[in-house]
């Protein structure tokens, strides 16, 4: 078990070594455990977390505040039209005065170009840790909690699973790459076989890709990109497909929104979930657009696990807090 991770910050899935990720989950299942018998485990006593929401959130803003109150401090909710932030407030002065105010400074900041390095300015400036609730490049709280989710679903000895990371069609708007990004860099250490699926437009970033295909090197696992969803999702063991906007082919949203029109027939649906195998579960961080993306079917149905991997944000982000802010 690794133990120096106080007042570490945690903005890419690869800030963590492996061992320190194995740390989270360990205590992140004994805080699961400790929640379901009732007993208290109020480690951060009078700590305060700042909440900066460039972004809504239904998931990740109701996990970190219950989160911290769970663990005995409290969560500032700070939404960020209201602040001096359009005024003149700098992310280094956001960093300066929120870490002295602040015992950690949670940030979701989802904008394309403007994200990742936000919160990289936030954490040079700041004493307190900076954490990713989710950027335009990473989502790893989401990570973790997807992680936590496939090892109790499928055990801890995942080497030879073959886990499908595909887009999925969805109308609503052009979703961050952020997740399918995590998943695809963090997976590979723990020993699954990763096939990512997309249409050719809505490849993901190649300093990304580079660095996935780097784990799965030094891990001795498959990672693989296919065009065809229905052809991933042969013989798989975890399918988890969503979608993710074309920003790195393009970033006008406009165009974006014509080339996602081009394939409606990428929808997670019982025929395609048939191809899987028998025990292959469906995972997807929500929100989906239903019948769009994912049918009823398969979003409420048996092999679908998606409200226990919600559960998990909340045990993962308070194993994360409580190591880091203490």
């Amino acid at each position: 078990m690794q133990t120096n991770l106080r007042n570490r910050d945690l903005i890419g899935d690869l800030d963590f070594s492996k061992e320190e990720v194995e740390t989270v989950l360990e205590v992140a299942f004994d805080l699961k455990r400790k929640r379901a018998l009732g007993e208290p485990h109020a480690y951060l006593r009078d700590k305060v977390l700042a909440m900066l929401f460039f972004f809504s959130s239904t998931r990740t803003r109701g996990s970190f505040e219950a989160g911290m109150a769970q663990l005995g401090g409290h969560a500032a909710f700070i939404e960020s039209t209201t602040t001096q932030i359009a005024h003149g407030d700098t992310p280094m002065e956001i960093g300066e005065i929120y870490g002295r105010y602040f015992d950690g400074i949670a940030i979701r900041h989802c904008d394309w170009a403007l994200g990742n390095p936000y919160l990289n300015e936030v954490a040079r400036a700041s004493r307190a840790p900076v954490l990713n609730m989710q950027c335009d490049i990473y989502h790893p709280f989401q990570c973790l909690a997807d992680l936590m989710t496939i090892i109790e679903k499928k055990g801890r000895d995942l080497r030879k699973k073959k886990m499908v990371v595909s887009w999925a069609y969805a109308a609503s708007y052009q979703k961050p790459m952020s997740v399918p990004q995590s998943l695809i860099l963090q997976m590979p250490r723990f020993g699954l076989d990763v096939v990512l699926a997309h249409p050719p437009e809505f490849r993901l970033m190649p300093e990304i890709m580079d660095q996935a295909q780097e784990q799965a090197r030094k891990f001795g696992v498959g990672f693989e990109v296919v065009d065809d969803m229905e052809a991933a999702f042969k013989d798989a063991d975890i399918i988890y497909a969503k979608s993710w906007g074309a920003m790195v082919h393009t970033a006008d949203p406009q165009e974006g929104a014509k080339i996602i029109d081009k394939y409606t027939h990428w929808i997670t649906d019982e025929r395609k979930m048939a191809l899987a195998k028998t025990d292959a579960i469906y995972m997807h961080p929500l929100p989906a657009d239903r019948n769009i993306e994912v049918t009823d079917g398969v979003l409420n149905g048996p092999q679908s696990v998606v409200y226990d991997e919600a559960e998990n944000r909340l045990h993962a982000q308070k194993a994360v807090m409580a190591l880091t802010m203490r």
